[in-house]
């Protein structure tokens, strides 16, 4: 009903007999509750926003130029399946300007909860430049309309010495938003320089999401060690997937693949699951970077991961997280990605996207 239905009513209420004032004040005040309910309800309902696309970020790796590979692309899709590189499939980021050592890898964006904000974190390393040799840093991004990217970096061994000074490894940073802290939590593979255990860390992200809040500390620990850690929140439970492994009592590695770990908070304490989650844990066929997202208007969630060694990204269904579909889906795919992310954008989004860097209408 329109708000001066409501406001003709309410002012007869108040022209009722004078002898009933009491009783025309009680309902005086359940029709202006009634007003606001509706007017205020009906205008958080309107600000939320409609999914209606996806964008991925990654890095290449097709052949050629690995530091041309490692920067920051984007890629558009309207099903999640059928993707469309942005800008020719060209950095839409110089990697040189925004980090340390040259390159990035393995980006993982995130819209913040106020849906007008992202975060985009990735590994600060070029083995174009540098090979696999020491890479203790992370790039950190913030943007708010997905086109203009502030940026700023985290070196853990030069910006935490104290205790981490011999840190080596500093992978697959992801950003997650903590209720419980009111703050985002960047967490991320950490490898000493004489320790090959492959552990996750984790630290909040300062207020202007440029660094860290305070040092670091140990997140959760696999039994064999981890890596490429993706969180998500379902029913309750947050779940952390990420290549796991097997060693036998020699410590000899003969299995690996995508695992998970669950916990009631993002402070633990984490249930570690030995079951493999993807088809080719028991294959030759390696698989890592694995990513959850879940699609727009369905209770279906895709668990999308890297086939490094054989140049395909493939991905598996569930709605549950923890039984996911046995035989995997190929991506449609103008470009070649390695160890990326997808968030859901809007139409408006989209077609901001398109008209800066170019790359497909979408439907």
């Amino acid at each position: 009903m329109p708000w001066f239905l409501f406001s003709f009513g309410i002012l007869n209420i108040y022209d009722m007999n004078r002898e009933n004032v009491i009783t025309n004040s009680k309902a005086l005040f359940l029709a202006v509750i009634l007003v606001s309910t509706l007017l205020f309800g009906s205008c958080s309902k309107s600000k939320k926003p409609r999914y209606e696309a996806y964008l991925f970020a990654y890095f290449e790796g097709s052949a050629g130029d690995r530091q041309h590979q490692e920067q920051l692309r984007f890629a558009l899709s309207s099903d999640a399946v059928h993707w469309k590189a942005l800008n020719n499939n060209e950095p839409i980021l110089i990697s040189e300007e925004i980090s340390r050592s040259g390159g990035i890898r393995d980006p993982h964006i995130l819209r913040a909860e106020d849906g007008k904000t992202f975060y985009l974190v990735a590994t600060d390393m070029s083995t174009g430049r540098n090979g696999w040799r020491s890479n203790p840093g992370i790039v950190m991004l913030k943007s708010k309309d997905l086109i203009h990217w502030e940026h700023s970096t985290v070196h853990l061994s030069k910006d935490y010495p104290e205790h981490f000074a011999d840190a080596y490894w500093v992978w697959a940073p992801q950003t997650i938003y903590d209720p419980a802290a009111g703050k985002y939590l960047v967490y991320f593979t950490l490898k000493l320089e004489n320790d090959d255990k492959l552990d996750f860390y984790s630290a909040y992200a300062n207020k202007d999401f440029s660094g860290f809040e305070a040092e670091p500390s140990l997140m959760f620990s696999a039994k064999h060690g981890a890596i490429d850690a993706d969180i998500v929140f379902k029913d309750g439970t947050w779940h952390m997937f990420y290549k796991g492994n097997t060693k036998d009592e020699q410590g000899r590695e003969f299995e690996n693949g995508i695992k998970q770990a669950t916990a009631p908070s993002l402070q633990g304490p984490w249930t570690e699951h030995f079951e493999y989650l993807d088809v080719y844990h028991n294959t030759r066929t390696n698989v890592e970077g694995s990513s959850v997202f879940k699609l727009n208007d369905s209770d279906t969630y895709i668990l999308m991961y890297d086939l490094y060694s054989s140049g395909r990204y493939e991905f598996q269904r569930s709605q549950d997280l923890y039984r996911f579909t046995e035989k995997p889906e190929s991506f449609v795919k103008d470009f070649h990605p390695r160890h990326g992310s997808v968030i859901s954008i809007t139409g408006k989004e989209a077609e901001r996207l398109n008209r800066k860097w170019g790359g497909t209408a979408l439907e």
